[in-house]
């Protein structure tokens, strides 16, 4: 029988699997922003939730990555004007650094979490009982 966790260990930090997850989540985040931006949203950095999932489910280097590709993307398709690298303001700048700041927090918080389900399956599977 399968736990309810099973899926989030799956893929294993620095595989090119979690790594490819990760590019995959980046481009559906862009995709979502993109559809919230024709509806007048303004969401620089929708990209968190990507970031959330590629962490959760690939690892804290794939969810790294997923927010190192999302600058240069967001900078360049999504602030204006846009499909074009402009110098950025300082409003602009604090932006980055708001946005590095919790891909951080984020990135931490789901290799604890990882971290944590692997040593609760460990101690389970030594002790013999199921979860």
């Amino acid at each position: 029988m399968r736990k309810r966790t099973d899926y989030i260990l799956r893929l294993k930090p620095w595989s090119p699997t979690a790594f490819l997850a990760a590019l995959l989540a980046v481009a559906f985040a862009t995709t979502m922003q993109e559809v919230f931006l024709s509806f007048g949203a303004k969401l620089y950095f929708a990209y968190l939730p990507a970031i959330l999932i590629a962490s959760l489910l690939a690892g804290a280097p794939a969810g790294t990555l997923a927010a190192l590709v999302s600058i240069p993307i967001v900078w360049w398709a999504f602030m204006p004007p846009h499909f074009e690298f402009n110098p950025l303001t300082a409003a602009d700048y604090d932006r980055f650094a708001i946005f590095a700041l919790c891909s951080s927090l984020v990135i931490a918080f789901c290799h604890l979490t990882r971290e944590a389900l692997a040593l609760l399956r460990k101690s389970n599977s030594t002790d013999g009982h199921a979860v």
